[in-house]
């Protein structure tokens, strides 16, 4: 594969995870030939922040992506992607958009629902900050209930790394697909950038990329991209697709912090609890989190976020369905800023955050909202626009299947979806 030596491939899939490492599965558990091309690596220590510096993309001062407009980004490169860090919700998402483009999620949401062993965080595993945080919100008219997750609750260890890693091995992750997809024949390389998709009369007939030993490039009948929103809407671009890497969402996030006496979030999974009832109307969803690590808290809110004390801390992130206002160009720069609706989003969420907190006794002068911040890109590649209601572009045996083809932000976390219509795509080629 390496120096021009080619080996043809009946599948080819660029990326690992959620959307990457569930088709490869679907496709070789058929008995197709599959190739997973992964840019990172497969990672065997994880559940720490130093760990974690390995694996997310930050700059060379380790400091966390941005827009050019300063919207943080984060984003990980590792076998697994980004569900190797996320806080294991299972929520469904944009189920009905996909029905419109005539595809019908329901029993792949079933399937993927039962496989990945989803269920509502058990009131145990929560701290007695978030339990005052659901009474509070009862107190006020609102309503917190458990969040869906895709984690092993009698393994969970109340540690509040999700966004590290589980190195307790308690959450689902694309890692348990890719794992299945090796032990079904696919292979798999790594430390591999694929930049560009070699194309014959209209065709797909392979990648063009880096490896660890220079130049590869690999014949397949099939291309399957899932390479993320940044990555994805580049190789497209690269290949002629110039359409390609506008309309960027991003979910913009904001954490309020406050600091209340005998209180705290740090032992208990992230995000165990959920309000939904604005989402609708208002464009936001509420749930207690806070990032308890200091560092991680400066990157986000400065010093003030650093100096928070972490045995005071509680915390509830506003997280937003964004303007779709973003692009991201083929040098891999991203443009996002906050449009005046973004920001509407945030400050309304952000208003009701406070006064939950404050509810629970935090300090009103201790209240901070983060930086704002977006770990759900999607967009640059929309079914309907840059794809057809077969996940295909305009280049035959070209298909996007990751967080791309989303036709607009969901507002909520993406991952089962993304997963549910992998296995739909998987399906779709096979018959």
């Amino acid at each position: 594969m390496k120096g021009g030596n080619f080996t043809e491939y009946e599948y080819i899939v660029v990326g690992s995870g959620a959307g990457g490492a569930t088709i490869a599965r679907e496709l070789s558990k058929r008995g197709k030939n599959v190739l997973i091309v992964e840019a990172g690596k497969y990672e065997r220590k994880i559940g720490t922040f130093k760990d974690s510096l390995r694996y997310f993309e930050t700059t060379g001062y380790k400091t966390p992506r941005t827009s050019k407009e300063g919207v943080i980004l984060w984003r990980t490169i590792m076998a697994g992607g980004s569900t190797v860090v996320s806080c294991a919700n299972g929520t469904r998402c944009l189920q009905e958009e996909f029905k419109d483009f005539g595809i019908n999620l329901e029993k792949e949401f079933q399937e993927a629902e039962k496989e990945m062993k989803i269920a509502p965080t058990p009131e145990s595993l929560l701290s007695e900050a978030s339990l005052r945080i659901k009474e509070a919100s009862e107190e006020l008219g609102y309503t917190m209930e458990p969040m869906p997750k895709f984690l092993d609750f009698a393994k969970c260890a109340r540690c509040g790394s999700c966004t590290f890693g589980c190195f307790q091995g308690a959450k689902w992750t694309a890692l348990d697909y890719l794992n299945d997809a090796i032990a079904n024949g696919a292979n798999v390389i790594y430390e591999t950038k694929v930049e560009q998709i070699i194309s014959e009369n209209g065709n797909a007939r392979g990648i063009r990329g880096k490896g660890k030993n220079g130049y590869v490039e690999i014949k397949g009948d099939n291309i399957i991209l899932a390479a993320g929103a940044l990555s994805t809407p580049i190789i497209l671009q690269n290949s002629g697709i110039s359409e390609a890497g506008r309309n960027l969402f991003i979910d913009i996030l904001v954490n309020v912090y406050g600091k209340a006496k005998g209180l705290n979030q740090v032992s208990e999974p992230l995000m165990a609890l959920v309000n939904h009832e604005f989402h609708e109307e208002k464009g936001f969803i509420l749930s207690p989190h806070i990032n308890a690590n200091k560092t991680v808290r400066f990157m986000e809110a400065g010093m003030k976020g650093f100096m928070m004390p972490t045995n005071k801390l509680v915390g509830i992130m506003v997280k937003t369905a964004d303007d779709a206002s973003g692009r991201v160009y083929p040098d891999g720069s991203v443009s996002k800023a906050m449009t005046k609706d973004d920001w509407k989003r945030v400050n309304e969420g952000s208003s009701i955050a406070k006064e939950i907190l404050e509810n629970i006794g935090a300090e009103p002068k201790s209240i901070l909202v983060s930086k704002p911040q977006g770990a759900h890109v999607g967009g640059v590649a929309a079914i309907g626009n840059v794809v057809d209601e077969n996940l295909e572009t305009k280049i035959r045996n070209l298909y996007v299947c990751d967080a791309s083809v989303l036709p607009k932000a969901p507002g909520l976390p993406p991952i089962l979806t993304i997963v549910a219509l992998a296995k739909w795509l998987g399906k779709t080629l096979v018959h």
